[in-house]
C-alpha cells in the first residue's frame, strides 16, 4: 500500500487550519489511478497539465478567484470549454518562455476557471472509483508545539490510523510512506523523528511491522499523487468541518469538495481494552495540542482525547 502525504495551511498565513493528509492507494490501482488523472487533464484542459502548469495544487485550482471567474458566464459546453481553457493555457506558456505578454480574453478565463472546478471534482470521483482511502490530521493554528525531538503527534496520528488500515486489510499488505520533499533540514529532521518513533516507542515498533519506516521523499510537482494529498488536504481544510469540534468558517463554495474528500476517509473498527468493546476508528482527526502525552505530563497539564 503506498501512502502518499502533503500538507496545507502550514504557513499560517490564511487558512483556518493546518491540515496533514494522506492518501493510501494499493500498489496494483497506484498506476490506473494515475492514467486515469491524464486522461483527466485532457478531458478538461485540452493538455497535460505538467507541459503548461508547475503543478494542479489545491490552493491554484480552487481558488476564491477560480469561483468568481467561472461565475461570468453560464456554464459551456464540455468541448468549448476545453478548448478555450486549453488556449489560455497555451498563452500562458508562450509567455514564459518567450517573456511577452499575450491577451487573454473573458471567455478563455471563465472557461479555464470551470475546467479547473470540474476537473478537482471528477479527480476526488476518480479517488473513489479506485478505493483511495483519505487521512487527515486537522490542527489548530495554536495548538502547543513539542519542546524535545519527539515525532509531532499530527504525524503520529497519521500514521496510527494507516496502520490500522493496513490491520484491517490482508495479511501480506504493508504500507510504503511517500513525502512531498521538504528542504533538507526539515526533510532530515523528520527522518530521524520517524526512525525515533518506529525503533524507540512501544507503538512505533508495533506498527513499523506494517509500515516501512523510512519514508520516500519526491518533488511533488513530478509526483501525481502527492498533488492529489494536496487537493485533499486544501479542500478539508476550507470546505469540511468536524460537527461542534471545529468552529473555524468555512468556504461555502468548497464545501461539497471537503465533503466528498472526507467521504473517502477510512473507516473501521477495533477493540478498545478500557471500554471492553469494539470502537468505530476514523482516518481524519483534529487535534488541540501536537505535544507528545509525556511532554504534557511533565508539565503538569491534563491529557484529552483527540476527535
Amino acid at each position: 500500500m503506498l501512502f502518499f502525504i502533503d500538507e496545507s495551511g502550514t504557513d499560517h498565513h490564511q487558512a483556518p487550519y493546518e491540515v496533514l493528509a494522506g492518501i493510501s492507494v494499493r500498489a496494483r490501482e497506484a498506476w490506473q489511478l494515475i492514467l486515469a488523472i491524464r486522461d483527466a487533464q485532457l478531458r478538461f484542459f485540452g493538455v497535460p497539465l505538467a507541459d503548461v502548469l508547475p503543478e494542479f495544487k489545491g490552493s491554484k485550482l480552487l481558488k476564491t478567484k477560480t469561483f468568481r471567474l467561472a461565475r461570468q458566464l453560464d456554464p459551456l459546453e464540455e468541448s468549448s470549454r476545453r478548448d478555450h481553457a486549453r488556449a489560455l493555457l497555451e498563452k500562458g506558456r508562450r509567455a514564459r518562455d518567450s517573456g511577452v505578454q499575450e491577451q487573454v480574453t473573458r471567455l478563455e478565463l471563465t472557461a479555464y476557471a470551470q475546467a479547473c472546478l470540474a476537473y478537482a471534482s471528477f479527480v476526488l470521483e476518480l479517488c473513489a472509483l479506485h478505493d483511495v482511502r483519505v487521512f487527515a490530521s486537522i490542527v489548530e493554528l495554536d495548538a502547543p508545539q513539542p519542546q524535545g525531538r519527539m515525532l509531532r503527534k499530527d504525524f503520529s496520528y497519521l500514521f496510527e490510523r494507516f496502520y490500522y488500515s493496513l490491520e484491517a486489510g490482508e495479511a501480506h499488505e504493508h504500507g510504503i510512506v511517500v513525502f512531498d520533499e521538504l528542504d533538507k533540514t526539515q526533510s532530515r529532521r523528520l527522518s530521524a523523528q520517524m526512525r525515533a518513533y518506529f525503533q524507540d516507542t512501544a507503538k512505533g515498533r508495533r506498527r513499523a511491522t506494517r509500515i516501512l519506516p523510512e519514508p520516500f521523499w519526491v518533488h511533488s510537482d513530478l509526483t501525481t499523487l502527492v498533488q492529489v494529498a494536496d487537493l485533499v488536504a486544501y479542500c478539508l481544510n476550507w470546505g469540511w468541518r468536524l460537527r461542534d469540534k471545529m468552529t473555524k468558517p468555512t468556504r461555502q463554495e468548497l464545501m461539497p469538495f471537503g465533503f466528498a474528500a472526507a467521504e473517502l476517509q477510512f473507516r473501521g473498527r477495533r477493540f478498545d481494552g478500557q471500554r471492553q468493546r469494539d470502537m468505530p476508528v476514523f482516518g481524519i482527526c483534529h487535534i488541540r495540542d501536537l505535544r507528545p502525552v509525556g511532554e504534557r505530563t511533565l508539565l503538569g497539564e491534563s491529557e484529552f482525547d483527540e476527535e
